[in-house]
């Protein structure tokens, strides 16, 4: 092999079996990177105003808002963690060995697991909130949203556990050439995941807010009518009623973003088998990890109180004593 070919392989002491460097432009990979680092800084800094927020208001410690904040966590966690292997993958050879790929791969699945099922949790307690308003105060608590998060995030350790399990025992069993980092899964495997972390989710998510919407379309349009009588008889219940159906499109709005991002990765990943289609497939998973950029920015633009907390986390009111009983809602 000639001295150019040799040095558009990973491994040029092993090139019979070295990957080939990622093909692209330099300006175009340079360029590429550096949108991929801004999307990275965002996620990070925009996921991490929202735990601050959430984590130091007591008057933010709502059973959705802890909900919020897991969600947050994970986000975090790709932008701190996920997204910086993406752009290390993207501008050249896989290099830190089979263990760290095997680490990397099962951190972004734990992520992904823990993200789906957030927004299945997130999507009943809106079920509950608006179908079963009179016991949502007891059905849904603080503790019964705790032990649930504790739970989602468990569950997706446990399960990325049994699906790699050949990958723990063999790392680096599932690469075609040296310099890759991927994820090898078989038949069996690829149809357990397909069902547990797309169809049966997603399935959940989809009925739950098919319901609410029927519902607080109905709900909406009996308070339009009744609207000056109920006013003057129960102005609370009016106002409590709002509220929750203004929460409701909120997480509607964030659930069908989530689902914007993450239908489109599974349907490609699907039907990857053609090496041409290995690029969209990556192109697909930016955009999955993109989502972690947009939820706290659909935050910002529906939700008055995580100005007002972001507001006070930047200007540092935060340090001051007492703070944390603050006023934000």
């Amino acid at each position: 092999m000639e001295k150019e070919d040799q040095s558009e392989v990973c491994f040029p002491q092993l090139i019979n079996i070295s990957c080939r460097k990622p093909t692209s432009h330099w300006s175009d990979g340079v360029l590429f990177n550096v949108v991929l680092g801004i999307i990275c800084i965002f996620t990070v800094v925009l996921n991490l105003l929202v735990i601050i927020s959430i984590s130091h208001f007591r008057q933010l410690h709502t059973p959705t808002n802890l909900l919020l904040l897991s969600l947050a966590v994970s986000d975090f966690l790709v932008g701190l963690l996920v997204w910086p292997g993406e752009i290390y993958m993207t501008s050249s050879c896989w290099t830190l060995g089979d263990v760290l790929c095997f680490l990397y791969n099962s951190m972004s699945f734990i992520i992904m697991s823990a993200s789906v099922g957030n927004m299945v949790l997130i999507s009943a307690d809106r079920y509950v909130a608006i179908c079963d308003p009179l016991h949502y105060n007891t059905k849904v608590t603080v503790k019964r949203v705790q032990l649930c998060v504790c739970l989602c995030w468990f569950s997706s350790f446990i399960y990325c556990s049994i699906i790699m399990r050949d990958q723990l025992t063999h790392p680096g069993e599932s690469i075609s050439c040296y310099g890759e980092c991927v994820i090898g899964m078989d038949m069996n495997t690829g149809v357990v995941d397909l069902v547990v972390n797309f169809i049966l989710p997603l399935s959940i998510i989809v009925t739950l807010y098919m319901r609410v919407f029927v519902v607080a379309v109905s709900q909406a349009r009996a308070m339009r009518s009744h609207v000056t009588s109920v006013k003057l008889q129960h102005p609370v219940s009016v106002r409590a009623k709002t509220s929750e159906l203004k929460a409701a499109r909120t997480l509607g709005v964030l659930v069908l973003v989530f689902l914007g991002c993450f239908c489109p990765f599974y349907i490609v990943a699907l039907t990857s088998g053609h090496k041409k289609m290995t690029l969209f497939v990556k192109y697909v998973l930016y955009l999955l990890n993109v989502n972690s950029c947009l939820n706290p920015l659909i935050y910002v633009l529906f939700y008055p109180w995580f100005r007002r907390a972001v507001r006070r986390v930047v200007t540092l009111q935060i340090l001051q004593p007492g703070s944390w009983g603050d006023t934000i809602i």
